[in-house]
């Protein structure tokens, strides 16, 4: 039997199951996941979801460290990216909210802390790294 469609009733019951100081409202959630506090938004109408966590202000960060996200951005961030919006760099792992899976969700969670906590050292989303010397 498949899964219900994901949306924003099915999400809230997942991040209160996986999340620590779950605040919000159904579309938009903080709460922590580990030691990294994590934003998720949804929008059911266009069916998208975004988990984010603020990484550094832009300002902070040698241009040669942007560089290095780029880079991981192709071999070790995986399904989570480095990415720049209001002058900062955010971790986020973006996704069609109805076909998202409560285990897809959760490795969502899982990669965008590991970006984060990673930032200016091996930045990557985990122990999986593609070869990126075949490119």
């Amino acid at each position: 039997m498949s899964q219900p469609e994901m949306n924003n009733t099915r999400l809230d019951q997942i991040i209160q199951s996986i999340g620590d100081d779950v605040q919000g409202e159904l579309g938009y959630w903080q709460f922590l996941f580990g030691d990294i506090r994590l934003m998720c938004v949804t929008d059911e109408n266009h069916d998208r979801m975004r988990v984010m966590a603020p990484i550094a202000s832009i300002e902070e960060v040698p241009e040669s460290t942007l560089l290095k996200c780029m880079s991981a951005n192709f071999d070790r961030a995986l399904d989570a990216r480095y990415c720049v919006s209001n002058e900062m760099i955010w971790g986020a792992f973006i996704h069609p909210l109805g076909s998202l899976s409560t285990g897809l969700f959760h490795s969502a969670c899982h990669q965008v802390a590991e970006v984060a906590r990673t930032f200016g050292t091996t930045f990557s989303s985990g122990g999986l790294s593609f070869n990126s010397d075949i490119v």
